[in-house]
């Protein structure tokens, strides 16, 4: 039962307390070894590509070896598990920072929305007029979604903290090295493979989960072959699947010129193509990240709590 208690928990605290920036985080540990790690990776005589699956796979066992030891202590074993498990969880600062963006946008501030975007995505925004400001956020709370919550969470309920930690440490490496640049195509491709296996399944559930609660809340049906199709136009074999979903049920399109690193990249459209993000559909599709996240945690602890009453 504290196997299934400490999810429970981790994703009210998540809810309740978002991110505290004055508490320490593990993901901010991850970032300053990455950080450190890169020199040392790059200068070895290692073939690039092995030494960045080197990195991955060396860092992801030292983090998983680290959480085990720590959920393991007798007496404060228990606290570690809690902690950790509300660490990894972000849905909660997800959805914040997307209000936030929102409220900055309802009072014409778009420098300011523009900063608070700059936090939530990794493309250019300086140049971003408001429509261009909405569709990156749209684009990015759907993403994120499965990346800060759901994925997280599927580990965290299948394999306990220990899991939730390796594919953290996987998806942190994927966002600081996993770019189709020169400078990182080959030194990032193993943990932006990692990370597409690892979130395959859960990208999916993301969807499905979306179309589910998009029902609930009286937003178009969304047809599964449509929302297949729409995901497929996608690089990424997994973001697609949560961006499509949130796309077609709101009836507002994702994709278009995009910037990254000063370098224009045509990205599929997601729905249809000429209706805008308005602060409303903002709102709605705020609505619907939540509810698809506490149906998605509900879910997952019923599974569970299934699973132990069938085997024991």
């Amino acid at each position: 039962m504290i196997w299934l208690t400490i999810p429970l928990l981790a994703a009210a605290l998540d809810l309740w307390l978002k991110d505290p920036p004055q508490w320490p985080h593990p993901v901010r540990l991850i970032g300053w070894t990455l950080n450190r790690l890169e020199p040392l990776a790059r200068s070895c005589p290692l073939p690039t590509r092995l030494a960045g699956l080197f990195c991955v796979a060396g860092l992801a066992l030292i983090v998983g070896l680290t959480v085990h030891a720590a959920i393991s202590l007798p007496l404060v074993g228990w606290f570690f598990a809690l902690y950790l498990a509300f660490a990894g969880l972000a849905l909660g600062g997800l959805l914040q920072e997307g209000r936030r963006v929102v409220r900055l946008l309802s009072e014409q501030n778009l420098d300011a929305a523009r900063m608070a975007l700059s936090g939530l995505v990794s493309r250019d925004v300086e140049a971003l007029d408001e429509n261009g400001i909405r569709r990156a956020l749209a684009e990015s709370i759907s993403e994120n979604l499965n990346d800060a919550f759901v994925a997280p969470f599927f580990y965290l309920v299948c394999l306990g903290p220990v899991g939730l930690w390796v594919y953290k440490t996987v998806s942190t490496m994927d966002s600081m090295w996993g770019y189709k640049t020169p400078a990182w195509r080959e030194l990032g491709w193993a943990a932006a493979r990692a990370d597409d296996i690892l979130a395959y399944l859960p990208a999916r559930i993301t969807a499905l989960a979306m179309v589910a609660a998009a029902n609930l809340l009286g937003y178009p049906s969304v047809r599964l072959f449509d929302l297949h199709e729409a995901a497929s136009r996608t690089e990424s074999p997994n973001a697609g699947w949560p961006m499509a979903a949130a796309a077609l049920a709101l009836q507002a399109g994702m994709g278009g010129p995009t910037r990254y690193f000063g370098q224009t990249k045509s990205k599929p459209w997601l729905g249809p193509e000429n209706a805008p993000w308005t602060d409303q559909k903002l709102h709605d599709l705020l609505r619907l990240v939540l509810l698809s996240g506490l149906g998605i945690c509900l879910g997952l602890i019923l599974l569970a709590l299934g699973a132990l009453l069938l085997f024991f």
